[in-house]
């Protein structure tokens, strides 16, 4: 199956992440032809400060989420992985939306583990707590897409490797991870972190996030990548606002997971 990570630069205006996500889309489909699936980052749909909510807000099936539901019909594409935030009842979550080509929402996953960092460097101190804006998820969630199984993830889930064996024993082919890693956090964890989630445990790791300078408040690392099962990088979009596309091969999975089988003892 031909997928591609889609790399923004989200800001608070829907319309503006919207217009650039349809170029970008528009670009990986002329690159390739064969495309199946895009994947998107974390609030891609927009990105407030991370000090209050945007007010944006996905309740039901809104104005909001008909316009991410859009893009998969638009483009006649799966659409994957992004989140966008949430109302439901008295509560908000960081919700990963999912459509099939034809506008079919497959699911959505809840960001279980939530963000919180207090970090002094030369060139100042992040500090963020997602915890003060966002309900935390309870469930994973897998979903079909075509013959693969994919498990949803956004961000910092991927520090909880509990949650990625999960997926694993419950035979999932992929998982992916959409996020808007800190510049800080991502030089120093982000790649060393998805290739331990791909090589663990034998999957594929799609993971798309934001870059550059969100707001005021937030920069983001990017380097979207996507990681086979034996933990090589087999797509990478460095920086800036970018695609890139690979191949994910139930074959690559089986050759993989022949060489050193380490299901018996999960």
């Amino acid at each position: 199956m031909k997928v591609a990570i889609i790399q923004l630069r989200s800001v608070l205006d829907p319309q503006k992440n919207l217009a650039r996500i349809d170029a970008l889309i528009l670009a990986a489909k002329e690159q390739d032809p064969d495309l199946q699936a895009i994947f998107l980052p974390e609030v891609f749909y927009s990105m407030s400060d991370g000090k209050s909510l945007t007010p944006y807000l996905i309740e039901g099936e809104n104005e909001h989420f008909k316009k991410i539901q859009n893009i998969a019909i638009k483009h006649k594409l799966f659409v994957l992985g992004g989140s966008a935030t949430t109302r439901t009842g008295d509560k908000i979550f960081n919700r990963s939306y999912n459509f099939s080509p034809k506008g079919v929402l497959l699911g959505h996953y809840d960001k279980i583990h939530l963000f919180s960092i207090n970090l002094k460097e030369k060139q100042g101190t992040t500090v963020l707590d997602e915890r003060k804006l966002y309900a935390a998820g309870k469930t994973p969630k897998i979903i079909c897409v075509k013959k693969f199984k994919l498990g949803l993830s956004i961000c910092f889930d991927l520090r909880f490797p509990e949650l990625f064996r999960h997926y694993r024993q419950a035979g999932v082919d992929f998982v992916s991870v959409s996020s808007a890693f800190t510049v800080s956090t991502g030089k120093a964890h982000w790649l060393t972190l998805l290739k331990a989630r791909a090589i663990e445990n034998q999957i594929y790791i799609v993971a798309s996030a934001q870059w550059g300078k969100n707001n005021e408040n937030i920069s983001t690392y990017g380097h979207s990548c996507i990681i086979d099962p034996w933990g090589d990088v087999i797509a990478n979009c460095d920086e800036g606002e970018n695609f890139a596309i690979a191949s994910l091969s139930h074959k690559r999975l089986e050759q993989i997971r022949s060489r050193m089988d380490i299901s018996a003892q999960m």
